[in-house]
């Protein structure tokens, strides 16, 4: 078995034992039978006469509903409607809803019950494993999980990869009821942790099952799956359905699961308290029209999504410089500054945040007015989940803006198959910062912006290259001088399409970390290659 590599950073937090000494401890340790699981009680169940958290009392111990109360919750959402009282009961559960419905409470409610119910200690190990696709959001479902569990003794961690690997296995070996955890670091500690027990499992939680696969947890998510206990009830919840999300379904749900949908009859796929709306932006006025938005809203929250962390770091850099402040989060970063940023971001009541997809996913910020795309995404799913970050909860309100270039309008076809309604947002092109020479200036002169910029345009053009939708996307039609004035240059870099041409590797969008990676692709023969043009130069921008 392989160990992880890790950085250092914080530690596992888990809820002090001592609390267990306390008079609310109801199980009387058994010498000899450390490993004992006590058995749930059978026929829990409860009528949902309305849709308040109070409607749960008797169903849901005190000390839960204490939680809720004290996070301010007072309804129930759709999805928490749906599904709690069946996972109470005990049922296996493929769970469908759109991002921002209120899923973490859905399957943590339920989850911290069973603990509850089971009377588990921490001699018993773990009895809930809650997985989730990035840091970001186990994070953030830990952060959720640490406030339900302010009336409650068990204890609970936080596990994964970036942090403090021997710290978690200590506190793992010590006994942590509930993990929140990423499937690399998750696995890594299951094969190589001795004192880690997880033999008594009872409930396996899949946060964002679409997402653990897109980025390339497939293999991990078979491995645990195989190692964990076959006995145990399994909720597995995802924001859109593809064919890998059943597959996963078929060899962990055992059960005959229950369906819930709660989005299947409505008539748009993105949340109803969401205005949105596109741009159509020439190649070389993007970045203009950029500068002008961030500006004339900087007293706002503001996401704004790239296709690579070249693209985040550079625009980054290039906005601070000229007093424009921002944040920014991409796959790049030591999970510490990522952390930082995420908290300091979320806490903001204002400001602008960089990203790539990384943070797109499942994370909950709150009130954020716009979200901004500047690079496109690749299929109308990213489109749905990017603005999943505003217009959250229950009367939530936001606004998304796509920049669009002429020749890429036929993306909206596709949403709006996909059940998206966008409309044309106009655009006062008088008003916009004629900033471009300004900008040329300063790349041409600052050897380290325009180092930046240089890696940031071609990560660009390499992201354009791998696009899904190829009809829409077409590296083929980029304007490569209009392009690149959008990046501050007067004439374009050179990209190599093909890199480590030789090996006859092919860049390939990669999820998680918003870069991109390698994969090997047999039908490579000759590198695409952009050349140096003058802007004058009417020839074709590339060879092949």
């Amino acid at each position: 078995a392989k160990k992880a590599k890790t950085e250092e950073d914080e530690p596992v937090e888990v809820e002090d034992e001592d609390k267990q000494d306390s008079g609310e401890r109801e199980v009387e340790e058994e010498d000899g039978e450390e490993d004992e699981v006590p058995s749930l009680p059978l026929g829990v169940t409860g009528a949902f006469e309305d849709n308040s958290f109070t409607s749960l009392a008797g169903v849901v111990s005190e000390n839960t509903l204490k939680g809720i109360n004290d996070m301010g919750f007072t309804h129930m959402t759709e999805i928490q409607h749906k599904s709690i009282k069946p996972l109470l009961e005990g049922r296996d559960i493929l769970a469908a809803a759109k991002t921002g419905s209120g899923k973490t409470l859905a399957f943590l409610i339920p989850a911290v019950e069973l603990i509850y119910k089971l009377k588990f200690m921490p001699r018993n190990g773990t009895g809930v494993i809650i997985l989730s696709p990035t840091r970001e959001l186990a994070m953030q479902t830990y952060g959720v999980l640490k406030e339900l569990m302010n009336h409650h003794v068990h204890t609970y961690g936080l596990i994964m990869g970036g942090s403090n690997r021997s710290a978690e296995a200590q506190k793992l070996g010590n006994g942590i009821n509930i993990i929140v955890a990423t499937p690399g670091r998750l696995l890594d500690h299951m094969q190589n942790t001795p004192g880690f027990m997880y033999k008594n499992l009872q409930c396996l939680v899949i946060d964002e099952a679409d997402r653990i696969l897109e980025v390339g947890f497939e293999e991990e998510m078979k491995q645990i799956i195989k190692l964990l206990p076959k006995r145990r009830q399994t909720m597995l919840f995802s924001a859109t359905q593809t064919r890998k999300v059943e597959d996963l379904a078929k060899i962990s749900l055992k059960k005959e699961p229950l369906y819930v949908g709660v989005d299947d009859n409505k008539e748009t796929a993105t949340v109803d308290g969401l205005e949105q709306g596109y741009v159509v932006c020439p190649s070389e006025k993007r970045f203009l029209l950029l500068f002008t938005f961030l500006k004339k809203n900087r007293k706002k929250k503001l996401m704004v999504f790239f296709s690579s962390c070249m693209s985040v770091k550079y625009h980054y850099e290039l906005l601070i410089y000229i007093d424009l402040p921002v944040l920014a989060i991409h796959g790049k970063q030591k999970q510490t500054k990522r952390t930082t940023t995420f908290f300091q971001f979320c806490n903001a009541e204002s400001g602008i945040l960089l990203c790539t997809d990384v943070a797109a996913r499942g994370l909950d910020i709150p009130e954020v007015d716009w979200i901004v795309q500047y690079d496109p995404p690749d299929d109308p799913k990213e489109y749905i989940h990017r603005v999943g970050r505003t217009a959250r909860g229950i009367n939530g309100r936001g606004h998304a803006l796509l920049i669009l270039r002429p020749e890429e309008l036929g993306f909206l076809r596709y949403l709006k198959q996909a059940r998206v309604p966008l409309s044309e947002f106009e655009f006062s092109w008088s008003k916009i910062s004629d900033i471009q020479s300004q900008l040329e200036k300063l790349i041409e002169k600052n050897y380290f912006l325009h180092k930046s910029a240089q890696e940031a345009y071609k990560a660009y053009i390499r992201a354009y290259d791998s696009h899904s939708l190829k009809q829409i996307y077409d590296v083929n039609n980029l304007d490569l001088p209009k392009v690149s004035l959008s990046f501050g240059f007067k004439v374009p870099p050179f990209v190599d399409l093909n890199v480590n041409s030789n090996h006859g590797r092919r860049l390939q969008k990669r999820g998680g970390g918003g870069g991109f990676g390698y994969q090997k692709s047999k039908n490579v023969h000759k590198a695409k290659i952009f050349k140096h043009i003058s802007r004058k130069s009417d020839s074709r921008q590339f060879s092949r």
